[in-house]
């Protein structure tokens, strides 16, 4: 026995003590603007003032969801990728990540990672796998690189090529966290054969309402967002072979025949190939 109640708690009452429901979170803010229902009061009022500010806000989501998508079938369809690292997971909602890679290969394996403790009791509990695939979804931080891929080969055999999504989630490291460094450590430490696939909102002297938006966003919710140029988001590929269309708003890498009237949006995005 021990008077420690952590030690007793079950794994989700652990999660649950740490969701801050007192401020807005940019999970449970993505959700909303989805169109889900797993968000706060908070997150409700901080969402409608960002589409204040920038009422196009709410494609943005919509369009990461439809460049993923696109992304993961290239890559499994023509790629032949069956292993996923999808950091940053976001909460769950229609085609995650492991849904559209295992309805092409039911064998796919995806490893999940976030530290949003909803998003991790969420994902437990509605990101499961097909028979042939596997499924598994860490509690951890894009920072600990090392950490990640340690745990991940539990599920993952990191001698074979890997598919790594970090889909708006390098916003959150400050330029003083080195965030080139930490993608690179990561796709060093992969075979050959492994792609990167990222996406990142922009800042730019054209688009004012996108760097107020962030402005607000920053003296309220959490975490931080660092903003960056497209130039800047396309370093995140150096080293890689860069897939056409190149780094471009999401709405525009690849859009299937019902997507090309899709809104072009300051999110952009694109998918690397190690060589």
């Amino acid at each position: 026995m021990t008077d420690n109640p952590a030690c007793t708690d079950d794994p989700a009452a652990t999660l649950r003590r740490r969701i801050d429901t007192l401020r807005p979170h940019t999970a449970r803010i993505w959700n909303y603007w989805l169109g889900g229902g797993d968000y706060y009061e908070v997150d409700r009022v901080a969402g409608d003032r960002i589409r204040e500010l920038h009422p196009a806000i709410g494609d943005y989501a919509r369009a990461d969801r439809l460049f993923l998508g696109r992304a993961v079938r290239h890559l499994v369809a023509d790629a032949g990728i069956r292993q996923f690292l999808d950091i940053g997971t976001g909460l769950p909602t229609a085609d995650n990540t492991h849904e559209v890679a295992q309805r092409l290969a039911p064998d796919a394996r995806v490893v999940y990672v976030d530290n949003d403790p909803l998003v991790l009791a969420h994902a437990r509990a509605l990101l499961t796998s097909t028979p042939e695939g596997r499924t598994d979804h860490l509690d951890d931080d894009l920072r600990n690189v090392e950490s990640i891929l340690e745990r991940a080969a539990a599920t993952l055999d990191l001698t074979r090529p890997v598919a790594v999504l970090l889909l708006g989630v390098v916003i959150f490291l400050r330029d003083d966290e080195d965030p080139y460094g930490v993608v690179r450590r990561l796709m060093e430490a992969l075979p050959s054969g492994s792609h990167l696939v990222l996406s990142h909102t922009i800042t730019s002297p054209a688009l004012p309402e996108v760097d107020a938006a962030v402005h607000f966003w920053n003296e309220h919710g959490t975490p931080e967002l660092t903003q960056r140029t497209p130039e800047d988001v396309a370093r995140f590929f150096d080293g890689l072979e860069l897939l056409e269309p190149g780094v471009v708003p999401c709405s525009r890498w690849r859009p299937g025949r019902a997507e090309t009237a899709e809104p072009e949006v300051a999110l952009y995005g694109g998918v690397g190939r190690k060589g």
